[in-house]
């Protein structure tokens, strides 16, 4: 089963989030409370766990949800395989894939504290179609 593993907040782009054990994602904005909540494409970022484990098979201790500044740790599913416009029900939200993957213009603080970057390429990006609550344990299945 696909599930939410954390849900992740800061209140600064470019930094590492914190896990809260209740998230609040408003149509066509994001989390609540979020740097990169708005009106734009990626107002939700998702990453798996199963990505974080490579960077951490690579010998990089401390890794934890959040370090790569992703709002939604998700895992059982990988997210970057299904193409933008797949729609996605976590929680009581609905989501829209809006970007795969990401291009850094510069070395942001996760890049700083960890070496390397799982966003770049396994990073997914979504907006909120249907706002409402997300709580870790939170099953994600996609809608056809």
């Amino acid at each position: 089963m696909a599930r939410v593993t954390a849900v992740n907040i800061s209140q600064e782009k470019g930094v590492v989030k914190e896990p809260i054990p209740l998230g609040y994602f408003k149509e066509n904005h994001g989390l609540m409370g979020d740097a990169h909540a708005g009106e734009w494409h990626r107002q939700v970022s998702l990453l798996g766990q199963e990505s974080i484990d490579k960077i951490t098979a690579l010998g990089i201790k401390g890794l934890c949800t959040g370090k790569f500044a992703e709002n939604l740790t998700t895992e059982g599913i990988d997210l970057y395989r299904y193409p933008v416009g797949t729609k996605l029900r976590i929680g009581e939200t609905i989501m829209e894939i809006s970007q795969i993957g990401k291009k850094c213009h510069k070395k942001c603080a996760i890049f700083e504290q960890v070496g390397v970057c799982a966003m770049p390429l396994e990073g997914v990006f979504a907006r909120v179609l249907k706002g409402g609550y997300i709580r870790p344990g939170d099953e994600i299945e996609v809608l056809e």
